[in-house]
């Protein structure tokens, strides 16, 4: 299948045409080809095992958004949200209910009927299902607002996966052409959320466009190509990685599999990007984790993350209780 690129003279026409601006999750199929996916990578990744539990984790998200219902957001709050330019559930400030802990406390109980995890795991989920409301609380708001310093990083990742349960629910009472773009157009337009990677898709009526998704309520919003997600610098500015070819691919001429990193000289910075003609069953968050090796060679380089994967975060002794 060729390779779909648009130039920059063609980008902006089609940008107010017919490109799909928005693509919701499909909340039925979301997190049990997830799943599958983190099975599939783990049979070859040096982190195996993390994976093989991560793809348990993930199941016990499929059945909690199966037997969740979570009632409609507030239209008048929608509205509000709009004309003032906001996505309209936003992650920082959207009121969570009590409910979104018992989807934790089910994913807890789903991890911890296995007995084939490592020890820590076991006391990792005991943990979170002693710990006080409060302090669960006081984990999921940095967690949303992606505050590392504030994040113990242990258990953070099922703590999360409780949230993203909790905003895919959310997402499924929104059609696209309800979503509008943001002025910021690397943050998420349903949530505010940052993205953890980005994907070309390969199917139409998507085929060729690249889209950015969500790291918690897992909405893809366009982008066009070869252009940085956190800066905004193009052309010349914008280089691929892949662990294949060893070294930056300027506008993607050349090969490097279905995944790579998209580096920017403005910012030092870089995403992945997943590129579903090599490959339709890649998924932005396991294959992001699957390529860590990847993160380790633009780290020598000198490039930095622009944003983490929602089930991986970085040790911060400070914020265990």
């Amino acid at each position: 299948m060729a390779q779909r690129i648009l130039e920059p003279g063609q980008i902006e026409t089609f940008a107010r045409a017919s490109i799909p601006r928005v693509r919701l999750p499909d909340s039925d199929a979301l997190f049990a080809r997830r799943a599958a996916r983190l099975r599939k990578l783990s049979l070859d990744a040096s982190i195996g095992d993390y994976l093989n539990f991560l793809a348990v984790l993930v199941d016990a998200q499929h059945a909690a958004l199966a037997r969740l219902s979570v009632p409609p957001p507030d239209k008048a709050r929608i509205e509000q949200s709009r004309e003032h330019g906001m996505p309209p559930i936003h992650a920082s400030t959207w009121a969570r209910p009590q409910q979104w802990r018992e989807t934790l406390e089910f994913l807890c109980a789903s991890l911890a009927a296995r007995a084939d995890f490592q020890p820590g795991v076991s006391e990792n989920i005991s943990r979170i299902r002693r710990a006080a409301s409060t302090w669960i609380e006081s984990q999921a708001m940095p967690i949303l607002e992606a505050r590392n310093d504030a994040i113990d990083a242990s258990v953070a990742p099922i703590i999360m996966a409780a949230l993203q349960v909790h905003w895919v629910a959310l997402a499924g009472h929104f059609v696209a052409d309800q979503v509008k773009a943001l002025d910021v157009p690397g943050l998420c337009p349903l949530c505010g959320t940052l993205p953890v990677a980005s994907m070309v898709c390969a199917q139409s009526p998507y085929q060729g466009y690249r889209y950015l998704h969500c790291a918690l309520c897992a909405t893809e919003w366009h982008m066009v190509r070869v252009q940085c997600s956190s800066c905004g610098a193009s052309g010349k500015d914008i280089g691929y990685n892949s662990l294949q070819s060893n070294a930056a691919d300027k506008l993607g001429a050349a090969g490097g599999g279905a995944v790579r990193a998209e580096t920017c000289e403005q910012c030092r910075g870089y995403r992945k990007i997943m590129y579903q003609e090599h490959d339709t069953g890649v998924d932005p968050v396991a294959d992001d984790l699957a390529s860590l090796a990847l993160d380790l060679l633009l780290s020598e380089q000198g490039y930095h993350r622009a944003s983490g994967n929602p089930l991986l975060w970085m040790p911060n002794p400070a914020a265990v209780p």
